[in-house]
């Protein structure tokens, strides 16, 4: 539980940055209330270690439904920019999928929370990096640019 408090201190700290970053964008307000979700998240995390894995599964189920939205509002959005808008739609497919999983048998345990959560990793950074070197494809540069 600790490690994914790490983690969602680190996504929210990273997504405030891009926020700040990217002000003149569009999404840089949605951004910004994902940054600050995430590091609530954290703090919540480390504030109740010993959270029951129920409460912890509510909270990652809640975080995968809207960044599923947001994943799907955003390949939309993106339809006419880039290629390789499908895998933003799956990725946020398999997030509403997986926080369905999980919503849908909450009584399964730790063990099936820690499974779920691993090959939802697994696969969405497959499809995150892939929609990577298609973008980088299309933007060539030797530097990350948020």
């Amino acid at each position: 539980m600790l490690l994914f408090g790490i983690y969602a201190l680190a996504e929210g700290f990273i997504l405030l940055a891009m926020s700040f970053k990217s002000e003149n964008a569009p999404d840089w307000l949605i951004t910004l209330l994902q940054g600050i979700a995430w590091i609530g998240t954290g703090i919540i995390t480390f504030a109740w270690p010993g959270m029951p894995s129920i409460a912890l599964l509510v909270i990652i189920a809640a975080w995968e439904i809207v960044t599923g939205i947001f994943e799907i509002n955003g390949a939309i959005r993106l339809w006419e920019e880039i290629l390789g808008e499908w895998l933003i739609i799956l990725s946020g497919i398999l997030s509403l999928a997986s926080a369905y999983f999980l919503l849908s048998n909450p009584a399964a345990g730790a063990l099936a929370l820690v499974w779920v959560i691993g090959i939802y990793a697994i696969v969405i950074g497959i499809l995150l990096m892939g929609l990577g070197i298609k973008v980088h494809r299309i933007i060539p540069g030797d530097h990350v640019q948020f």
